[in-house]
């Protein structure tokens, strides 16, 4: 695989994730050369020590000296300061405050920019599949956030919460959500929102889930329906606000393939059929769904630096 690349030095992607951190290394033509998963350590010390080992690891197995790569790229969760390079409330990680940026660049003495996790994986997403114009990412996972990408730059908005779509509430009188207001999409359309519909799949229902229905279990059907119900309001909130020729379907959540994407299809099929507005949306033609073992947010935040 690979991906469009400005600069004529390798480049070194992280995603760091709750329970795993990918990294992935970048040649001047665009192939990724080599990567590697370590497991997610929390607290600051402890994010800061695996981002320098995954970096020196994969400069190791490469053969290529630290000073030969251009820059490293991270895409990690919480609120992100891309100017200073400082992560904050990064909870799954124990992070309460982390200069990654100036910190990891003082010890591996290479350019550290840091994006968004769901940032990362839209430019990522958007270069492994080379998409053109204006894409959206739709990020599945423990909750619910999206990335718009036109002409392969992401677009941030004024203070960095564009695509926040997971607290649009679309139910008053629905669930209440993390962030105090209630019904939101996040409360239909995520793991956490999967974990609370469907309790009996215990912590990671996704896994389990198909099994369960495929054994007859309604309440396993019923948090299915819910969750495609929640993921096509969110395809049609971005086809109708952004209007982006690809909707990609990523995040933990993805792992449930065809039959997830087929029911996101299907729901939006059934909404264009009483609808000829929606109909010339063509809104089910648009979605996409991201391969089970793409390396996406760790290749976008290699790209980050430029973008």
């Amino acid at each position: 695989m690979s991906v469009g690349v400005a600069s004529a030095r390798p480049r070194i992607g992280l995603d760091i994730g709750g329970t795993k951190l990918e990294a992935i290394s970048i040649d001047p033509a665009g192939a990724v050369t080599g990567s590697l998963r370590l497991p997610t350590e929390p607290g600051e010390a402890a994010v800061l020590r695996s981002s320098e080992l995954a970096v020196r690891t994969l400069a190791e197995r490469a053969g290529v000296p630290l000073d030969g790569f251009a820059s490293v790229g991270i895409g990690i969760p919480g609120r992100i300061d891309r100017r200073s390079g400082i992560v904050h409330d990064a909870v799954n990680l124990g992070v309460r405050s982390l200069a990654l940026g100036p910190d990891l660049s003082a010890r591996i003495g290479l350019p550290v920019t840091l994006d968004n996790d769901v940032t990362a994986a839209a430019v990522g997403a958007v270069s492994l599949l080379g998409l053109r114009g204006t894409a959206a990412y739709l990020n599945l996972g423990t909750g619910l956030a999206a990335g718009i990408v036109v002409d392969g730059v992401p677009w941030r908005g004024g203070t960095g919460i564009a695509g926040e779509i997971g607290h649009l509430p679309f139910d008053s009188a629905g669930l209440p959500c993390a962030c105090g207001q209630r019904g939101c999409l996040e409360t239909a359309a995520s793991g956490s929102a999967l974990k609370r519909t469907w309790p009996a799949g215990g912590e990671h229902p996704g896994r389990v889930l198909l099994a369960a229905i495929a054994a007859g279990d309604p309440d396993a059907r019923h948090a299915f329906d819910r969750l495609v119900s929640g993921a096509a309001h969110c395809v049609q909130l971005l086809a109708l606000s952004i209007d982006p020729s690809a909707i990609v379907i990523g995040g933990g959540l993805r792992l449930l393939g065809a039959p997830l994407l087929d029911g996101i299809r299907a729901e939006l099929a059934a909404r264009a059929a009483t609808s000829p507005f929606l109909a010339g949306a063509a809104l089910a033609e648009r979605v996409r769904l991201l391969d089970g073992d793409s390396p996406a947010a760790a290749v976008g935040a290699a790209l980050s630096a430029d973008r």
